[in-house]
């Protein structure tokens, strides 16, 4: 979500290593050097997990073995400038310019797929570019990976997420993308995977951040009570659109025709979003959602649609914001295991483009979504709509569950909870490069009656979340008894890793919201226009009152800015309870930080603090924010 907020900057960023050229890296004596990182120490590595429990295991190229040029981020993490090792995770990554570079995995799992975030050049006047890079497997080449930057590199140094060009430029901003490959057989633990530069790997330059290794289950059967979209028609891999198929089906299913849909294993082409077309054509845009629908797939490894047009080209029945491809949901839907990948490479510039949203709508109740992977979307999932979007089929999200979900590479939002959604949660599932708030409520005052349909009593748990190249890990705006457990968030490109805010017209705060055992490493930063500097955890009282707060039993390490901040607004921030929470190390900031316009009150119990670059708890001149109790100082 777009927000905005000026003030003063302590300190001004530099640029990296990460945005020179080769002949500039060799001037500086960063030419491509043989080595062998080993992997950082971890003060946490004796804590209880936190994150999702998620299939894949995750290598940082750093900790590998390889041969090329190490890129890190600079002290102040500085964004927006071509500086690929703040967009690293673990703020790091490797970049292979000369054959023979290479980075070298050696497997701790069985695996027989592979996902590369990676970053290769755009093209000289923009739209992306694919290239080779060779994989090995114990020493034989096993497949040409192809990478591409179709659907990274924006341009600008404007903050306006609706300013950016896909037009190049000097200075830009999401530089990685994604390549996933389920390989042709499984590997045994003791694997080597080596991503290599070959004579005939001709890109400018690789960048290799991180590889994830999964063994994925085979396609699963159709159930016997689901009929198959082929029976409507859809063919697949024949690279035609079968968005008359999927709906037919879903249709059918829709009017009790049949039980439930299948998706067979395969990739399906889908040029128009699946919904329900409104016999009475109410407004401009069709607004009516599924319901009462059971979506299968064989595994989102296996089973998945994929869209080619733009949304602003497709000339959809539905708005063009919500895109061509995946689903509209009204009530009482059930979809799993299946994938769906959009076309979107830029949210609102280069004259209104954007990138789609994968699941939309009301939601209602009965809802539930289980192993579905969303990538390349403008939003991952927003769930809600205004009240004066027909006025008559309201009906917000109640008791929806998200389980296992993965949402990749967006350009804003992961998943959304607005318009009164209650009693729902999204849980172990994993965020990867959102390009706004990769978890957010927001209690939208758009709604049917704002004292009863307040966005309120949903759950944020067990779930990972890593690199929001724009905006927060989570966002809360707004409502009551919401809760933030157990997630693992880390690198943060310029906003915290969980933000309380009430700017953008919420709803008020009221009863408790409740953040209890995240890990947050590497998060915070500068924005809007690097003038602004965010802590891991920020409180941010722009118009009204925050109240009900309680931070426990939470470790904040290594943060780019303070570790909890409390910034100036136009309301208070009473009564905050913090307990249970380390906070260790600084790059740029405090501890704990109350703005000089900020006002309210803390109580700590059990918090300990260490290694901060602005000291351990610091209160700027005039602030009207009182911190009761001491911090430990740490080891």
């Amino acid at each position: 979500m777009e927000r905005k907020q000026r003030g003063p900057r302590r300190r001004q960023g530099r640029r990296l290593i990460g945005g020179l050229s080769l002949a500039a890296l060799v001037a500086a004596g960063l030419a491509p050097v043989a080595a062998s990182a080993a992997p950082p120490a971890d003060p946490a590595a004796s804590a209880e997990p936190r994150g999702a429990a998620l299939p894949y295991v995750e290598y940082e190229a750093e900790d590998g073995d390889y041969r090329g040029t190490l890129l890190e981020a600079d002290p102040e993490r500085t964004f927006g400038h071509t500086n690929f090792g703040t967009e690293s995770s673990g703020r790091a990554s490797v970049r292979l310019d000369a054959t023979g570079d290479h980075v070298e995995f050696t497997s701790t799992e069985a695996a027989n797929s592979i996902v590369v975030r990676n970053s290769v050049p755009d093209a000289p006047g923009g739209g992306g570019t694919e290239e080779t890079l060779s994989l090995y497997v114990d020493d034989t080449l096993v497949e040409k990976l192809t990478l591409s930057s179709k659907h990274s590199w924006l341009y600008g140094t404007t903050d306006d997420p609706e300013g950016l060009t896909n037009t190049p430029g000097p200075d830009a901003r999401r530089l990685f993308d994604e390549s996933h490959l389920l390989l042709e057989e499984t590997y045994p633990a003791g694997s080597t995977f080596r991503l290599q530069r070959d004579a005939d790997d001709t890109a400018e330059f690789y960048v290799v951040d991180l590889i994830d290794l999964e063994e994925v289950a085979p396609p699963a059967e159709q159930p016997a009570e689901c009929v198959s979209i082929t029976e409507f028609g859809a063919v697949p891999d024949d690279g035609e659109d079968d968005t008359e198929a999927l709906q037919a089906a879903v249709t059918a299913d829709q009017n009790g025709e049949i039980d439930c849909v299948w998706i067979p294993e395969g990739q399906w082409r889908q040029e128009q979003k699946i919904l329900t077309d409104d016999p009475e054509d109410r407004g401009q845009y069709n607004q009516v959602g599924i319901r009462d629908v059971d979506i299968r797939g064989a595994g989102m490894w296996h089973s998945q649609l994929y869209t080619l047009t733009p949304p602003h080209e497709a000339n959809g029945i539905n708005h063009p914001h919500e895109g061509n491809f995946g689903f509209d949901i009204d009530a009482n839907t059930q979809i799993s295991d299946l994938a769906i990948f959009g076309s979107g490479t830029i949210r609102g510039g280069d004259g209104g483009q954007e990138g789609g949203v994968g699941l939309n709508g009301r939601f209602g109740e009965g809802t539930k979504i289980s192993r579905v992977w969303i990538e390349h979307a403008n939003v991952g999932v927003w769930v809600g709509r205004d009240v004066d979007n027909i006025p008559e089929l309201w009906g917000p999200a109640d008791g929806l569950e998200f389980t296992d979900v993965r949402v990749r590479n967006t350009y804003a939002d992961g998943i959304n909870l607005t318009n009164g959604a209650r009693n729902s949660s999204v849980t172990n599932s994993s965020f990867r490069n959102t390009g706004d708030d990769a978890l957010a409520i927001w209690a939208n005052p758009r709604v049917q009656d704002p004292s009863v349909d307040v966005t309120h009593s949903n759950t944020f748990a067990d779930n990972t979340i890593q690199l929001p190249w724009r905006a927060n890990g989570v966002a809360i705006y707004g409502g009551h008894d919401n809760t933030v457990r157990g997630n693992a968030i880390s690198d943060t490109m310029n906003y915290p890793g969980i933000m309380l805010a009430t700017d953008h017209d919420p709803l008020p705060f009221s009863g408790e919201t409740l953040i209890t055992g995240n890990s947050l490493h590497r998060t915070g930063g500068a924005f809007w226009g690097e003038a602004q500097e965010f802590g891991a955890i920020t409180l941010f009282a722009a118009t009204r009152d925050i109240t009900g707060v309680t931070i426990e039993d939470t470790e904040i390490l290594d943060s780019t800015y303070d570790g909890i901040q409390f910034k100036s607004g136009g309301g208070a921030v009473p009564d905050v309870a913090i307990s249970d929470v380390t906070i260790e190390g600084s790059l740029n900031g405090a501890g704990i930080l109350a703005h000089g316009g900020a006002r309210g009150s803390a109580d700590l119990s059990g918090v300990t603090i260490a290694d901060m670059a602005d000291g351990d708890v610091v209160i700027e001149p005039g602030s009207q924010f009182v911190i009761n109790g001491a911090p430990t100082a740490g080891p």
